[in-house]
């Protein structure tokens, strides 16, 4: 009897030290003040291409004067609140290359496109 106790305590305390770890360091919120999340795709189909990228605001206060970057060509946002988007395209002439995006508080991000997994079976693939 008291070896069942001895291991249903120590079970329970690897159970709670287990949810401990994912509650502060897996599902952590952010914290940072300023931080941006760019996400550029390019998808090559047979008889088309197209691109996005996604500019997502990931700190806890508002980003301002954004420039997106396409090698050139420029999109520009006023702000983005915190957990807000933006999908944009890029200008037709575009490299597709990389992207780079700068904002107000030292945000520099430059990224590569990068091009989806293709799915037998699916279009475009």
């Amino acid at each position: 009897m008291k070896r069942i106790f001895l291991f249903s305590a120590i079970g329970g305390g690897v159970v709670a030290a287990i949810a401990i770890f994912l509650l502060f360091y897996v599902f952590a919120v952010t914290t940072q003040d300023y931080a941006i999340s760019v996400d550029p795709i390019k998808d090559n189909q047979y008889l088309f291409n197209t691109a996005r990228v996604m500019v997502t605001n990931t700190g806890k206060l508002p980003l301002t004067n954004i420039v997106v970057n396409y090698g050139g060509k420029v999109d520009k946002l006023t702000s983005l609140s915190p957990g807000e988007n933006a999908m944009l395209s890029p200008p037709e002439n575009s490299s597709l290359n990389s992207v780079t995006v700068t904002a107000d508080h030292g945000i520099i991000v430059t990224k590569n496109y990068r091009t989806p997994i293709k799915i037998p079976g699916m279009m475009g693939s």
